[in-house]
Protein backbone atom coordinates (compact mmCIF):
# COMPACT_ATOMS: atom_id res chain seq x y z
CA UNK A 1 0.00 0.00 0.00
CA UNK A 2 1.12 3.57 -0.69
CA UNK A 3 1.17 5.17 2.74
CA UNK A 4 2.64 8.53 1.76
CA UNK A 5 -0.62 10.42 2.30
CA UNK A 6 -1.98 8.61 5.34
CA UNK A 7 -3.18 10.79 8.20
CA UNK A 8 -2.47 8.73 11.31
CA UNK A 9 -5.05 8.86 14.10
CA UNK A 10 -4.17 7.50 17.52
CA UNK A 11 -7.68 6.76 18.76
CA UNK A 12 -7.76 3.14 20.02
CA UNK A 13 -10.23 0.77 18.33
CA UNK A 14 -12.97 -0.60 20.60
CA UNK A 15 -15.57 -2.99 19.18
CA UNK A 16 -18.80 -0.98 19.59
CA UNK A 17 -21.81 -0.62 17.26
CA UNK A 18 -19.97 2.27 15.57
CA UNK A 19 -16.85 0.20 14.89
CA UNK A 20 -16.62 -1.68 11.59
CA UNK A 21 -15.65 -5.33 12.04
CA UNK A 22 -13.28 -6.69 9.37
CA UNK A 23 -11.82 -10.05 8.35
CA UNK A 24 -8.51 -9.82 6.46
CA UNK A 25 -7.45 -12.52 4.00
CA UNK A 26 -4.02 -12.63 2.36
CA UNK A 27 -1.53 -15.47 2.06
CA UNK A 28 1.32 -13.23 3.24
CA UNK A 29 1.38 -12.84 7.01
CA UNK A 30 3.39 -9.62 6.88
CA UNK A 31 0.71 -8.04 4.65
CA UNK A 32 -2.07 -9.07 7.03
CA UNK A 33 -0.21 -7.84 10.08
CA UNK A 34 0.70 -4.55 8.41
CA UNK A 35 -2.84 -3.88 7.21
CA UNK A 36 -4.30 -4.80 10.59
CA UNK A 37 -1.98 -2.41 12.43
CA UNK A 38 -2.60 0.45 10.03
CA UNK A 39 -6.37 0.01 9.81
CA UNK A 40 -6.87 -0.22 13.55
CA UNK A 41 -5.04 3.09 14.02
CA UNK A 42 -8.04 4.62 12.25
CA UNK A 43 -10.08 4.10 15.42
CA UNK A 44 -13.39 2.97 13.89
CA UNK A 45 -12.13 -0.25 12.25
CA UNK A 46 -11.44 -3.50 14.11
CA UNK A 47 -9.89 -6.61 12.53
CA UNK A 48 -11.59 -9.61 14.15
CA UNK A 49 -10.09 -12.39 12.02
CA UNK A 50 -7.20 -13.19 9.67
CA UNK A 51 -7.14 -15.84 6.94
CA UNK A 52 -4.21 -17.19 4.95
CA UNK A 53 -6.32 -18.54 2.06
CA UNK A 54 -9.76 -18.20 0.51
CA UNK A 55 -11.25 -21.26 2.17
CA UNK A 56 -10.26 -20.01 5.61
CA UNK A 57 -11.74 -16.60 4.74
CA UNK A 58 -15.09 -18.27 4.04
CA UNK A 59 -14.89 -20.18 7.34
CA UNK A 60 -14.02 -17.09 9.40
CA UNK A 61 -16.74 -15.02 7.74
CA UNK A 62 -19.28 -17.70 8.51
CA UNK A 63 -18.07 -17.87 12.12
CA UNK A 64 -17.60 -14.17 12.96
CA UNK A 65 -20.02 -12.53 10.50
CA UNK A 66 -17.92 -9.38 9.99
CA UNK A 67 -19.33 -6.30 8.33
CA UNK A 68 -16.48 -6.25 5.80
CA UNK A 69 -14.07 -8.81 4.31
CA UNK A 70 -10.88 -7.46 2.74
CA UNK A 71 -9.06 -10.12 0.74
CA UNK A 72 -6.49 -10.64 -1.95
CA UNK A 73 -7.66 -12.13 -5.24
CA UNK A 74 -4.69 -14.50 -5.66
CA UNK A 75 -4.62 -16.91 -2.71
CA UNK A 76 -3.90 -20.64 -2.36
CA UNK A 77 -6.59 -23.33 -1.99
CA UNK A 78 -9.34 -20.91 -3.03
CA UNK A 79 -8.90 -17.57 -4.80
CA UNK A 80 -10.60 -14.39 -3.67
CA UNK A 81 -13.23 -14.33 -6.41
CA UNK A 82 -14.47 -17.82 -5.57
CA UNK A 83 -14.36 -17.07 -1.85
CA UNK A 84 -16.42 -13.94 -2.51
CA UNK A 85 -19.01 -15.96 -4.44
CA UNK A 86 -19.42 -18.41 -1.58
CA UNK A 87 -19.56 -15.73 1.11
CA UNK A 88 -22.15 -13.62 -0.73
CA UNK A 89 -24.30 -16.66 -1.43
CA UNK A 90 -24.49 -17.45 2.28
CA UNK A 91 -24.11 -13.96 3.79
CA UNK A 92 -25.27 -11.46 1.16
CA UNK A 93 -25.09 -8.47 3.53
CA UNK A 94 -21.31 -8.84 3.90
CA UNK A 95 -19.32 -6.12 2.12
CA UNK A 96 -16.37 -7.64 0.28
CA UNK A 97 -13.38 -5.63 -0.93
CA UNK A 98 -10.99 -7.43 -3.26
CA UNK A 99 -7.33 -6.42 -3.45
CA UNK A 100 -5.28 -7.13 -6.55
CA UNK A 101 -1.78 -6.47 -7.78
CA UNK A 102 -3.21 -6.10 -11.29
CA UNK A 103 -5.54 -3.59 -12.95
CA UNK A 104 -7.13 -6.42 -14.94
CA UNK A 105 -10.42 -5.82 -16.79
CA UNK A 106 -11.44 -9.48 -16.52
CA UNK A 107 -11.04 -9.47 -12.75
CA UNK A 108 -12.86 -6.15 -12.43
CA UNK A 109 -15.79 -7.27 -14.57
CA UNK A 110 -16.06 -10.58 -12.73
CA UNK A 111 -15.98 -8.72 -9.42
CA UNK A 112 -18.83 -6.53 -10.68
CA UNK A 113 -20.79 -9.55 -11.86
CA UNK A 114 -20.73 -11.23 -8.46
CA UNK A 115 -21.48 -7.84 -6.86
CA UNK A 116 -18.60 -7.34 -4.45
CA UNK A 117 -18.55 -3.98 -2.68
CA UNK A 118 -15.15 -2.93 -3.94
CA UNK A 119 -12.04 -3.67 -5.99
CA UNK A 120 -8.74 -1.96 -5.23
CA UNK A 121 -5.26 -2.35 -6.65
CA UNK A 122 -2.55 -2.79 -4.04
CA UNK A 123 -0.71 0.32 -5.19
CA UNK A 124 -3.60 2.40 -3.84
CA UNK A 125 -3.38 4.38 -0.60
CA UNK A 126 -4.54 3.23 2.80
CA UNK A 127 -6.94 6.17 2.70
CA UNK A 128 -8.68 4.66 -0.35
CA UNK A 129 -9.03 1.29 1.40
CA UNK A 130 -10.38 2.92 4.57
CA UNK A 131 -12.90 4.85 2.47
CA UNK A 132 -14.13 1.63 0.87
CA UNK A 133 -14.41 -0.10 4.23
CA UNK A 134 -16.54 2.73 5.60
CA UNK A 135 -18.87 2.88 2.59
CA UNK A 136 -22.18 1.55 3.89
CA UNK A 137 -24.41 1.18 0.84
CA UNK A 138 -24.78 -2.29 -0.60
CA UNK A 139 -24.63 -3.11 -4.30
CA UNK A 140 -24.41 0.56 -5.29
CA UNK A 141 -21.70 -0.09 -7.80
CA UNK A 142 -18.13 -1.14 -8.30
CA UNK A 143 -15.17 0.62 -6.78
CA UNK A 144 -12.46 0.86 -9.36
CA UNK A 145 -8.68 1.14 -9.13
CA UNK A 146 -6.63 4.11 -10.31
CA UNK A 147 -8.40 7.47 -10.41
CA UNK A 148 -11.99 6.32 -10.94
CA UNK A 149 -13.31 5.72 -7.45
CA UNK A 150 -16.87 4.68 -8.15
CA UNK A 151 -18.72 3.30 -11.18
CA UNK A 152 -22.50 2.92 -11.19
CA UNK A 153 -24.00 -0.39 -12.26
CA UNK A 154 -25.69 1.29 -15.22
CA UNK A 155 -22.19 1.74 -16.67
CA UNK A 156 -21.57 -1.98 -16.45
CA UNK A 157 -20.88 -3.20 -19.99
CA UNK A 158 -22.56 -6.60 -20.57
CA UNK A 159 -20.37 -7.33 -23.60
CA UNK A 160 -17.19 -6.86 -21.57
CA UNK A 161 -18.72 -8.99 -18.83
CA UNK A 162 -19.50 -11.69 -21.38
CA UNK A 163 -15.87 -11.77 -22.51
CA UNK A 164 -14.76 -11.87 -18.88
CA UNK A 165 -16.99 -14.86 -18.20
CA UNK A 166 -15.35 -16.66 -21.11
CA UNK A 167 -11.98 -15.96 -19.53
CA UNK A 168 -13.11 -17.08 -16.08
CA UNK A 169 -15.29 -20.06 -16.98
CA UNK A 170 -18.57 -20.39 -15.08
CA UNK A 171 -17.78 -23.61 -13.23
CA UNK A 172 -19.55 -24.64 -10.06
CA UNK A 173 -17.98 -23.72 -6.74
CA UNK A 174 -16.82 -27.30 -6.18
CA UNK A 175 -15.32 -27.46 -9.66
CA UNK A 176 -13.49 -24.17 -9.10
CA UNK A 177 -12.07 -25.45 -5.81
CA UNK A 178 -10.97 -28.71 -7.39
CA UNK A 179 -9.49 -26.97 -10.42
CA UNK A 180 -7.37 -24.65 -8.28
CA UNK A 181 -6.15 -27.39 -5.96
CA UNK A 182 -5.12 -29.64 -8.85
CA UNK A 183 -3.41 -26.74 -10.63
CA UNK A 184 -1.50 -25.95 -7.44
CA UNK A 185 -0.02 -29.45 -7.56
CA UNK A 186 -2.01 -31.25 -4.89
CA UNK A 187 -2.51 -35.00 -5.19
CA UNK A 188 -5.93 -36.65 -5.13
CA UNK A 189 -5.27 -37.62 -1.51
CA UNK A 190 -4.44 -34.03 -0.55
CA UNK A 191 -7.46 -32.68 -2.42
CA UNK A 192 -9.69 -35.21 -0.64
CA UNK A 193 -8.31 -34.05 2.71
CA UNK A 194 -8.71 -30.35 1.85
CA UNK A 195 -12.31 -30.76 0.69
CA UNK A 196 -13.23 -33.43 3.25
CA UNK A 197 -14.42 -35.88 0.61
CA UNK A 198 -13.32 -39.36 -0.45
CA UNK A 199 -10.54 -40.00 -2.96
CA UNK A 200 -13.10 -41.74 -5.21
CA UNK A 201 -15.23 -38.59 -5.19
CA UNK A 202 -12.18 -36.51 -6.08
CA UNK A 203 -11.38 -38.83 -8.98
CA UNK A 204 -14.96 -38.60 -10.24
CA UNK A 205 -15.00 -34.79 -9.99
CA UNK A 206 -11.61 -34.67 -11.69
CA UNK A 207 -12.82 -36.77 -14.62
CA UNK A 208 -15.97 -34.65 -15.01
CA UNK A 209 -13.91 -31.45 -14.83
CA UNK A 210 -11.48 -32.60 -17.50
CA UNK A 211 -14.33 -33.74 -19.72
CA UNK A 212 -16.17 -30.44 -19.30
CA UNK A 213 -13.08 -28.38 -20.14
CA UNK A 214 -11.78 -30.80 -22.78
CA UNK A 215 -8.52 -31.24 -20.89
CA UNK A 216 -6.50 -34.44 -20.76
CA UNK A 217 -3.92 -34.20 -18.00
CA UNK A 218 -2.76 -32.25 -14.96
CA UNK A 219 -0.45 -30.09 -17.07
CA UNK A 220 -3.45 -29.05 -19.16
CA UNK A 221 -5.42 -28.18 -16.04
CA UNK A 222 -2.51 -26.09 -14.75
CA UNK A 223 -2.13 -24.22 -18.04
CA UNK A 224 -5.86 -23.58 -18.12
CA UNK A 225 -5.87 -22.24 -14.54
CA UNK A 226 -2.98 -19.90 -15.34
CA UNK A 227 -4.63 -18.67 -18.55
CA UNK A 228 -7.86 -17.88 -16.67
CA UNK A 229 -6.09 -16.08 -13.84
CA UNK A 230 -7.09 -18.68 -11.25
CA UNK A 231 -3.47 -19.18 -10.20
CA UNK A 232 -0.31 -17.28 -11.04
CA UNK A 233 2.34 -18.59 -13.40
CA UNK A 234 5.13 -20.41 -11.61
CA UNK A 235 3.07 -21.30 -8.53
CA UNK A 236 4.66 -24.11 -6.60
CA UNK A 237 3.59 -25.61 -3.29
CA UNK A 238 6.18 -27.29 -1.10
CA UNK A 239 4.78 -29.84 1.32
CA UNK A 240 6.73 -30.61 4.52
Amino acid sequence: MNLSKVNVKKTPAVLTPEVISVVLADDHMVVRQGLKALLEIEGDIKVIGEAEDGRRAVELTREFKPMVVVMDIMMPKMNGLEAARQILKELPATRIILLSAHNDDAYIEEAARIKVAGYLIKQSSLEALSKLIRHKQQREGLFMPANTWHVKEENFDPEIAKKARKKITALSSREMELLQLIAEGRSNKQVASDLDISIKTVEKHRQNLMLKLNLHDTAGITRYAISKGIIESGVQLIEF
